[in-house]
């Protein structure tokens, strides 16, 4: 039986398997990126695909608590329109 791997989303909380969540990385030059990949070098935290957890994560600055960063507001608009075609 091959081993599933979970990570935490940084909004909600909650352990969910990989696949399941969405990747923000801060590179080693300082920008942030969505990481489609999984492997994209820097460091990570991981958001559950939805418009809420997004929003969460905004509203509490989770995201920027986690990679220890200011976001852009053009990398916001970009986060945020990952969800509001679906």
């Amino acid at each position: 039986m091959k081993k599933i791997p979970l990570r935490k989303c940084i909004a909600t909380q909650e352990q969910l398997p990989k696949k399941e969540l969405l990747r923000i990385v801060r590179t080693p030059e300082g920008s942030v990126k969505i990481d489609t990949t999984g492997r994209m070098n820097g460091r990570g935290a991981y958001l559950k695909k939805s418009k809420e957890s997004v929003e969460i994560a905004l509203k509490r600055k989770a995201l920027e608590r986690a990679l220890e960063v200011t976001l852009d507001p053009s990398f916001i608009e970009e986060l945020r329109s990952l969800f509001n075609d679906s």
